[in-house]
Order: structure tokens, then C-alpha cells, then sequence
């Protein structure tokens, strides 16, 4: 399973802003990006190639952005 999920940092520990789905003790691998580079991200590259859905945008860095 790979996706992309937005966390708080509060007092020393990532705190994730929904569900994860995940069971007990499992091991996972993060990639810390903060939302501020995200939008920089998208804003970079929406239009580029011509007008695009920003959703459409959204998704296809997320999969590049995948191990």
C-alpha cells in the first residue's frame, strides 16, 4: 500500500489528519514534504503543458513522488 497522507507535527510526534487503516506494530517507510513545497510543486508545474485539472496535477506528482 502507497499513499499520500497529511500529518501534524505536535510535540515531537507526526500525528496523521485521518484514518491510516494500518495494524498494530506495522513498520512503514515516510517522506517528509511540507505542504508549503507541495504547492510550490503544483504552482511550478500547473499549466505547463497547457490548462490541466488541478486534482489531475495532484495525483500524477504523487505518483512520481511514490518509491
Amino acid at each position: 500500500m502507497s499513499k499520500v497522507v497529511r500529518v501534524r507535527y505536535e510535540k515531537g510526534v507526526l500525528r496523521p489528519l485521518e484514518p491510516l487503516g494500518l495494524r498494530e506494530g506495522e513498520e512503514l517507510l515516510v517522506k517528509i514534504i511540507s505542504v508549503r513545497e507541495r504547492v510550490e510543486k503544483l504552482e511550478k508545474y500547473k499549466g505547463v503543458l497547457g490548462p490541466v485539472d488541478e486534482k489531475l496535477l495532484e495525483e500524477a506528482i504523487e505518483e512520481a513522488e511514490h518509491l
